[in-house]
């Protein structure tokens, strides 16, 4: 039997596996003659990019119900090694398992860096766990079980301006209201001069105005020195008074890359050819956050779902082509939009790397909305045909 490993069941991940099936499906490959199986910690799809939100109860989908109905196999364990010479994985649980084709899909983490107390007291929405970790903690917070003041309990800092923390602050006022009433406070803190620094000059205004709008204070060109469990200081000499920091700055590719005998970039991400497997190493592609892909003469990809799945779609179909000596699928991704999160205030919706601002406020709102709640969601019908059906490698419409 050929064997086909999947690593992470994220977005790249899944449809990587479903893409995989579906190519199988295509080429009438007999049951049983090809094996794909995902590796991953937990046995869910996690929609992570809605773990900003309050409400994460439609967030995490069972595999079974995704992969069953189309043949994969999943095994719940996390993979620590990958031998490209010996073509194996070796999972936590100490099993080996050997591999004709590998699609690496372990995702990426938020880089948490030597800041004294940030590991003990600092919380993120990185992971489905770590966003209902902080939930639980302002739930405690507002119970008064931590026995701390109710302006320190009621004040959230968060670490990072970029798209995950703009969405993370400007979320957060109404989830504070809901549990403090108006003693509520968000300060958004950041190295960078500006908040948003990513996204451009036209749509920095819009976010600026946002964030007065939400109430949330800012604080720019500044670091963070020390997290303890009562509060924060800054290189600025300011040392703010809260129970809670949610550090959002900063990614990194899963450290699986490392094991590959190529470089990575500033990100830890691989490099990519136009067909997805890593450049000088012929048994493994790579899809997304871990890969660097070309999406157009310009342009790699960028850590997003937008990018994501597409490229797991498109290795899934590859790497079964690959096997069967069917050709491959060059992808290329001819448009690029963000839209971004501003709670209460709307959202912002840009076009082109520019980020040009093209709608804010309600109507953006209404497209990130069906963005979070169906575009990126796949079928949940438990149906084999819907499942290969989404699977196609086909570019998706702008939002």
């Amino acid at each position: 039997m050929t064997s086909v490993m999947v690593i992470g069941s994220g977005f790249a991940g899944l449809w990587a596996a479903l893409g995989a099936a579906r190519r199988l499906d295509e080429l009438g490959v007999p049951p049983g003659a090809i094996d794909i199986t995902v590796l991953s910690a937990k046995p869910f799809h996690d929609i992570r990019v809605r773990n900003y939100e309050a409400d994460l109860s439609a967030c995490r989908i069972p595999l079974a119900d995704l992969l069953d109905p189309v043949g994969v196999a999943h095994v719940a364990a996390e993979v620590q090694a990958i031998d490209t010479d010996a073509r194996t994985v070796t999972t936590s649980r100490g099993v080996t398992y050997g591999y004709d084709r590998v699609v690496l899909a372990s995702g990426s983490q938020v880089v948490r860096p030597a800041v004294p107390g940030l590991r003990e007291f600092g919380f993120d929405v990185d992971t489905h766990d770590g966003a209902l970790a902080l939930q639980d903690h302002l739930q405690r917070l507002a119970r008064g079980s931590a026995a701390m003041p109710r302006a320190a309990a009621a004040t959230v800092v968060v670490v990072g301006a970029g798209l995950t923390g703009i969405e993370t602050a400007c979320e957060l006022p109404g989830r504070l209201r809901t549990l403090f009433g108006d003693d509520g406070r968000v300060v958004l803190v950041d190295r960078n001069p500006f908040v948003g620094s990513d996204m451009g000059t036209s749509a920095r205004p819009v976010i600026e105005r946002a964030l007065s709008h939400n109430g949330i204070e800012t604080r720019t060109s500044v670091g963070v020195q020390e997290v303890s469990r009562d509060g924060v200081s800054l290189s600025s000499g300011e040392w703010l008074h809260t129970a809670t920091v949610v550090w959002c700055a900063g990614m990194r590719a899963s450290a699986l890359t490392e094991q590959l005998p190529v470089p990575g970039d500033r990100l830890g991400r691989v490099p990519v050819d136009d067909h997805l497997r890593v450049a000088g190493v012929p048994s493994i592609f790579a899809a997304g956050d871990v890969a660097a892909a070309r999406m157009d003469d310009e342009h790699v990809s960028v850590m997003s779902c937008q990018h994501g799945r597409p490229m797991g779609r498109y290795a899934g179909y590859n790497v079964i082509s690959d096997v069967c000596g069917e050709p491959m699928l060059t992808l290329r991704i001819p448009w690029y939009v963000t839209v971004l999160d501003l709670g209460a205030a709307g959202a912002v919706y840009t076009e082109g790397w520019d980020r040009v601002v093209v709608a804010a406020g309600a109507k953006a709102k209404a497209t990130k909305q069906t963005i979070n709640t169906r575009r990126i969601y796949p079928p949940l019908t438990g149906n084999r045909a819907d499942l290969l059906a989404a699977a196609a490698p086909e570019l998706q419409a702008r939002p």
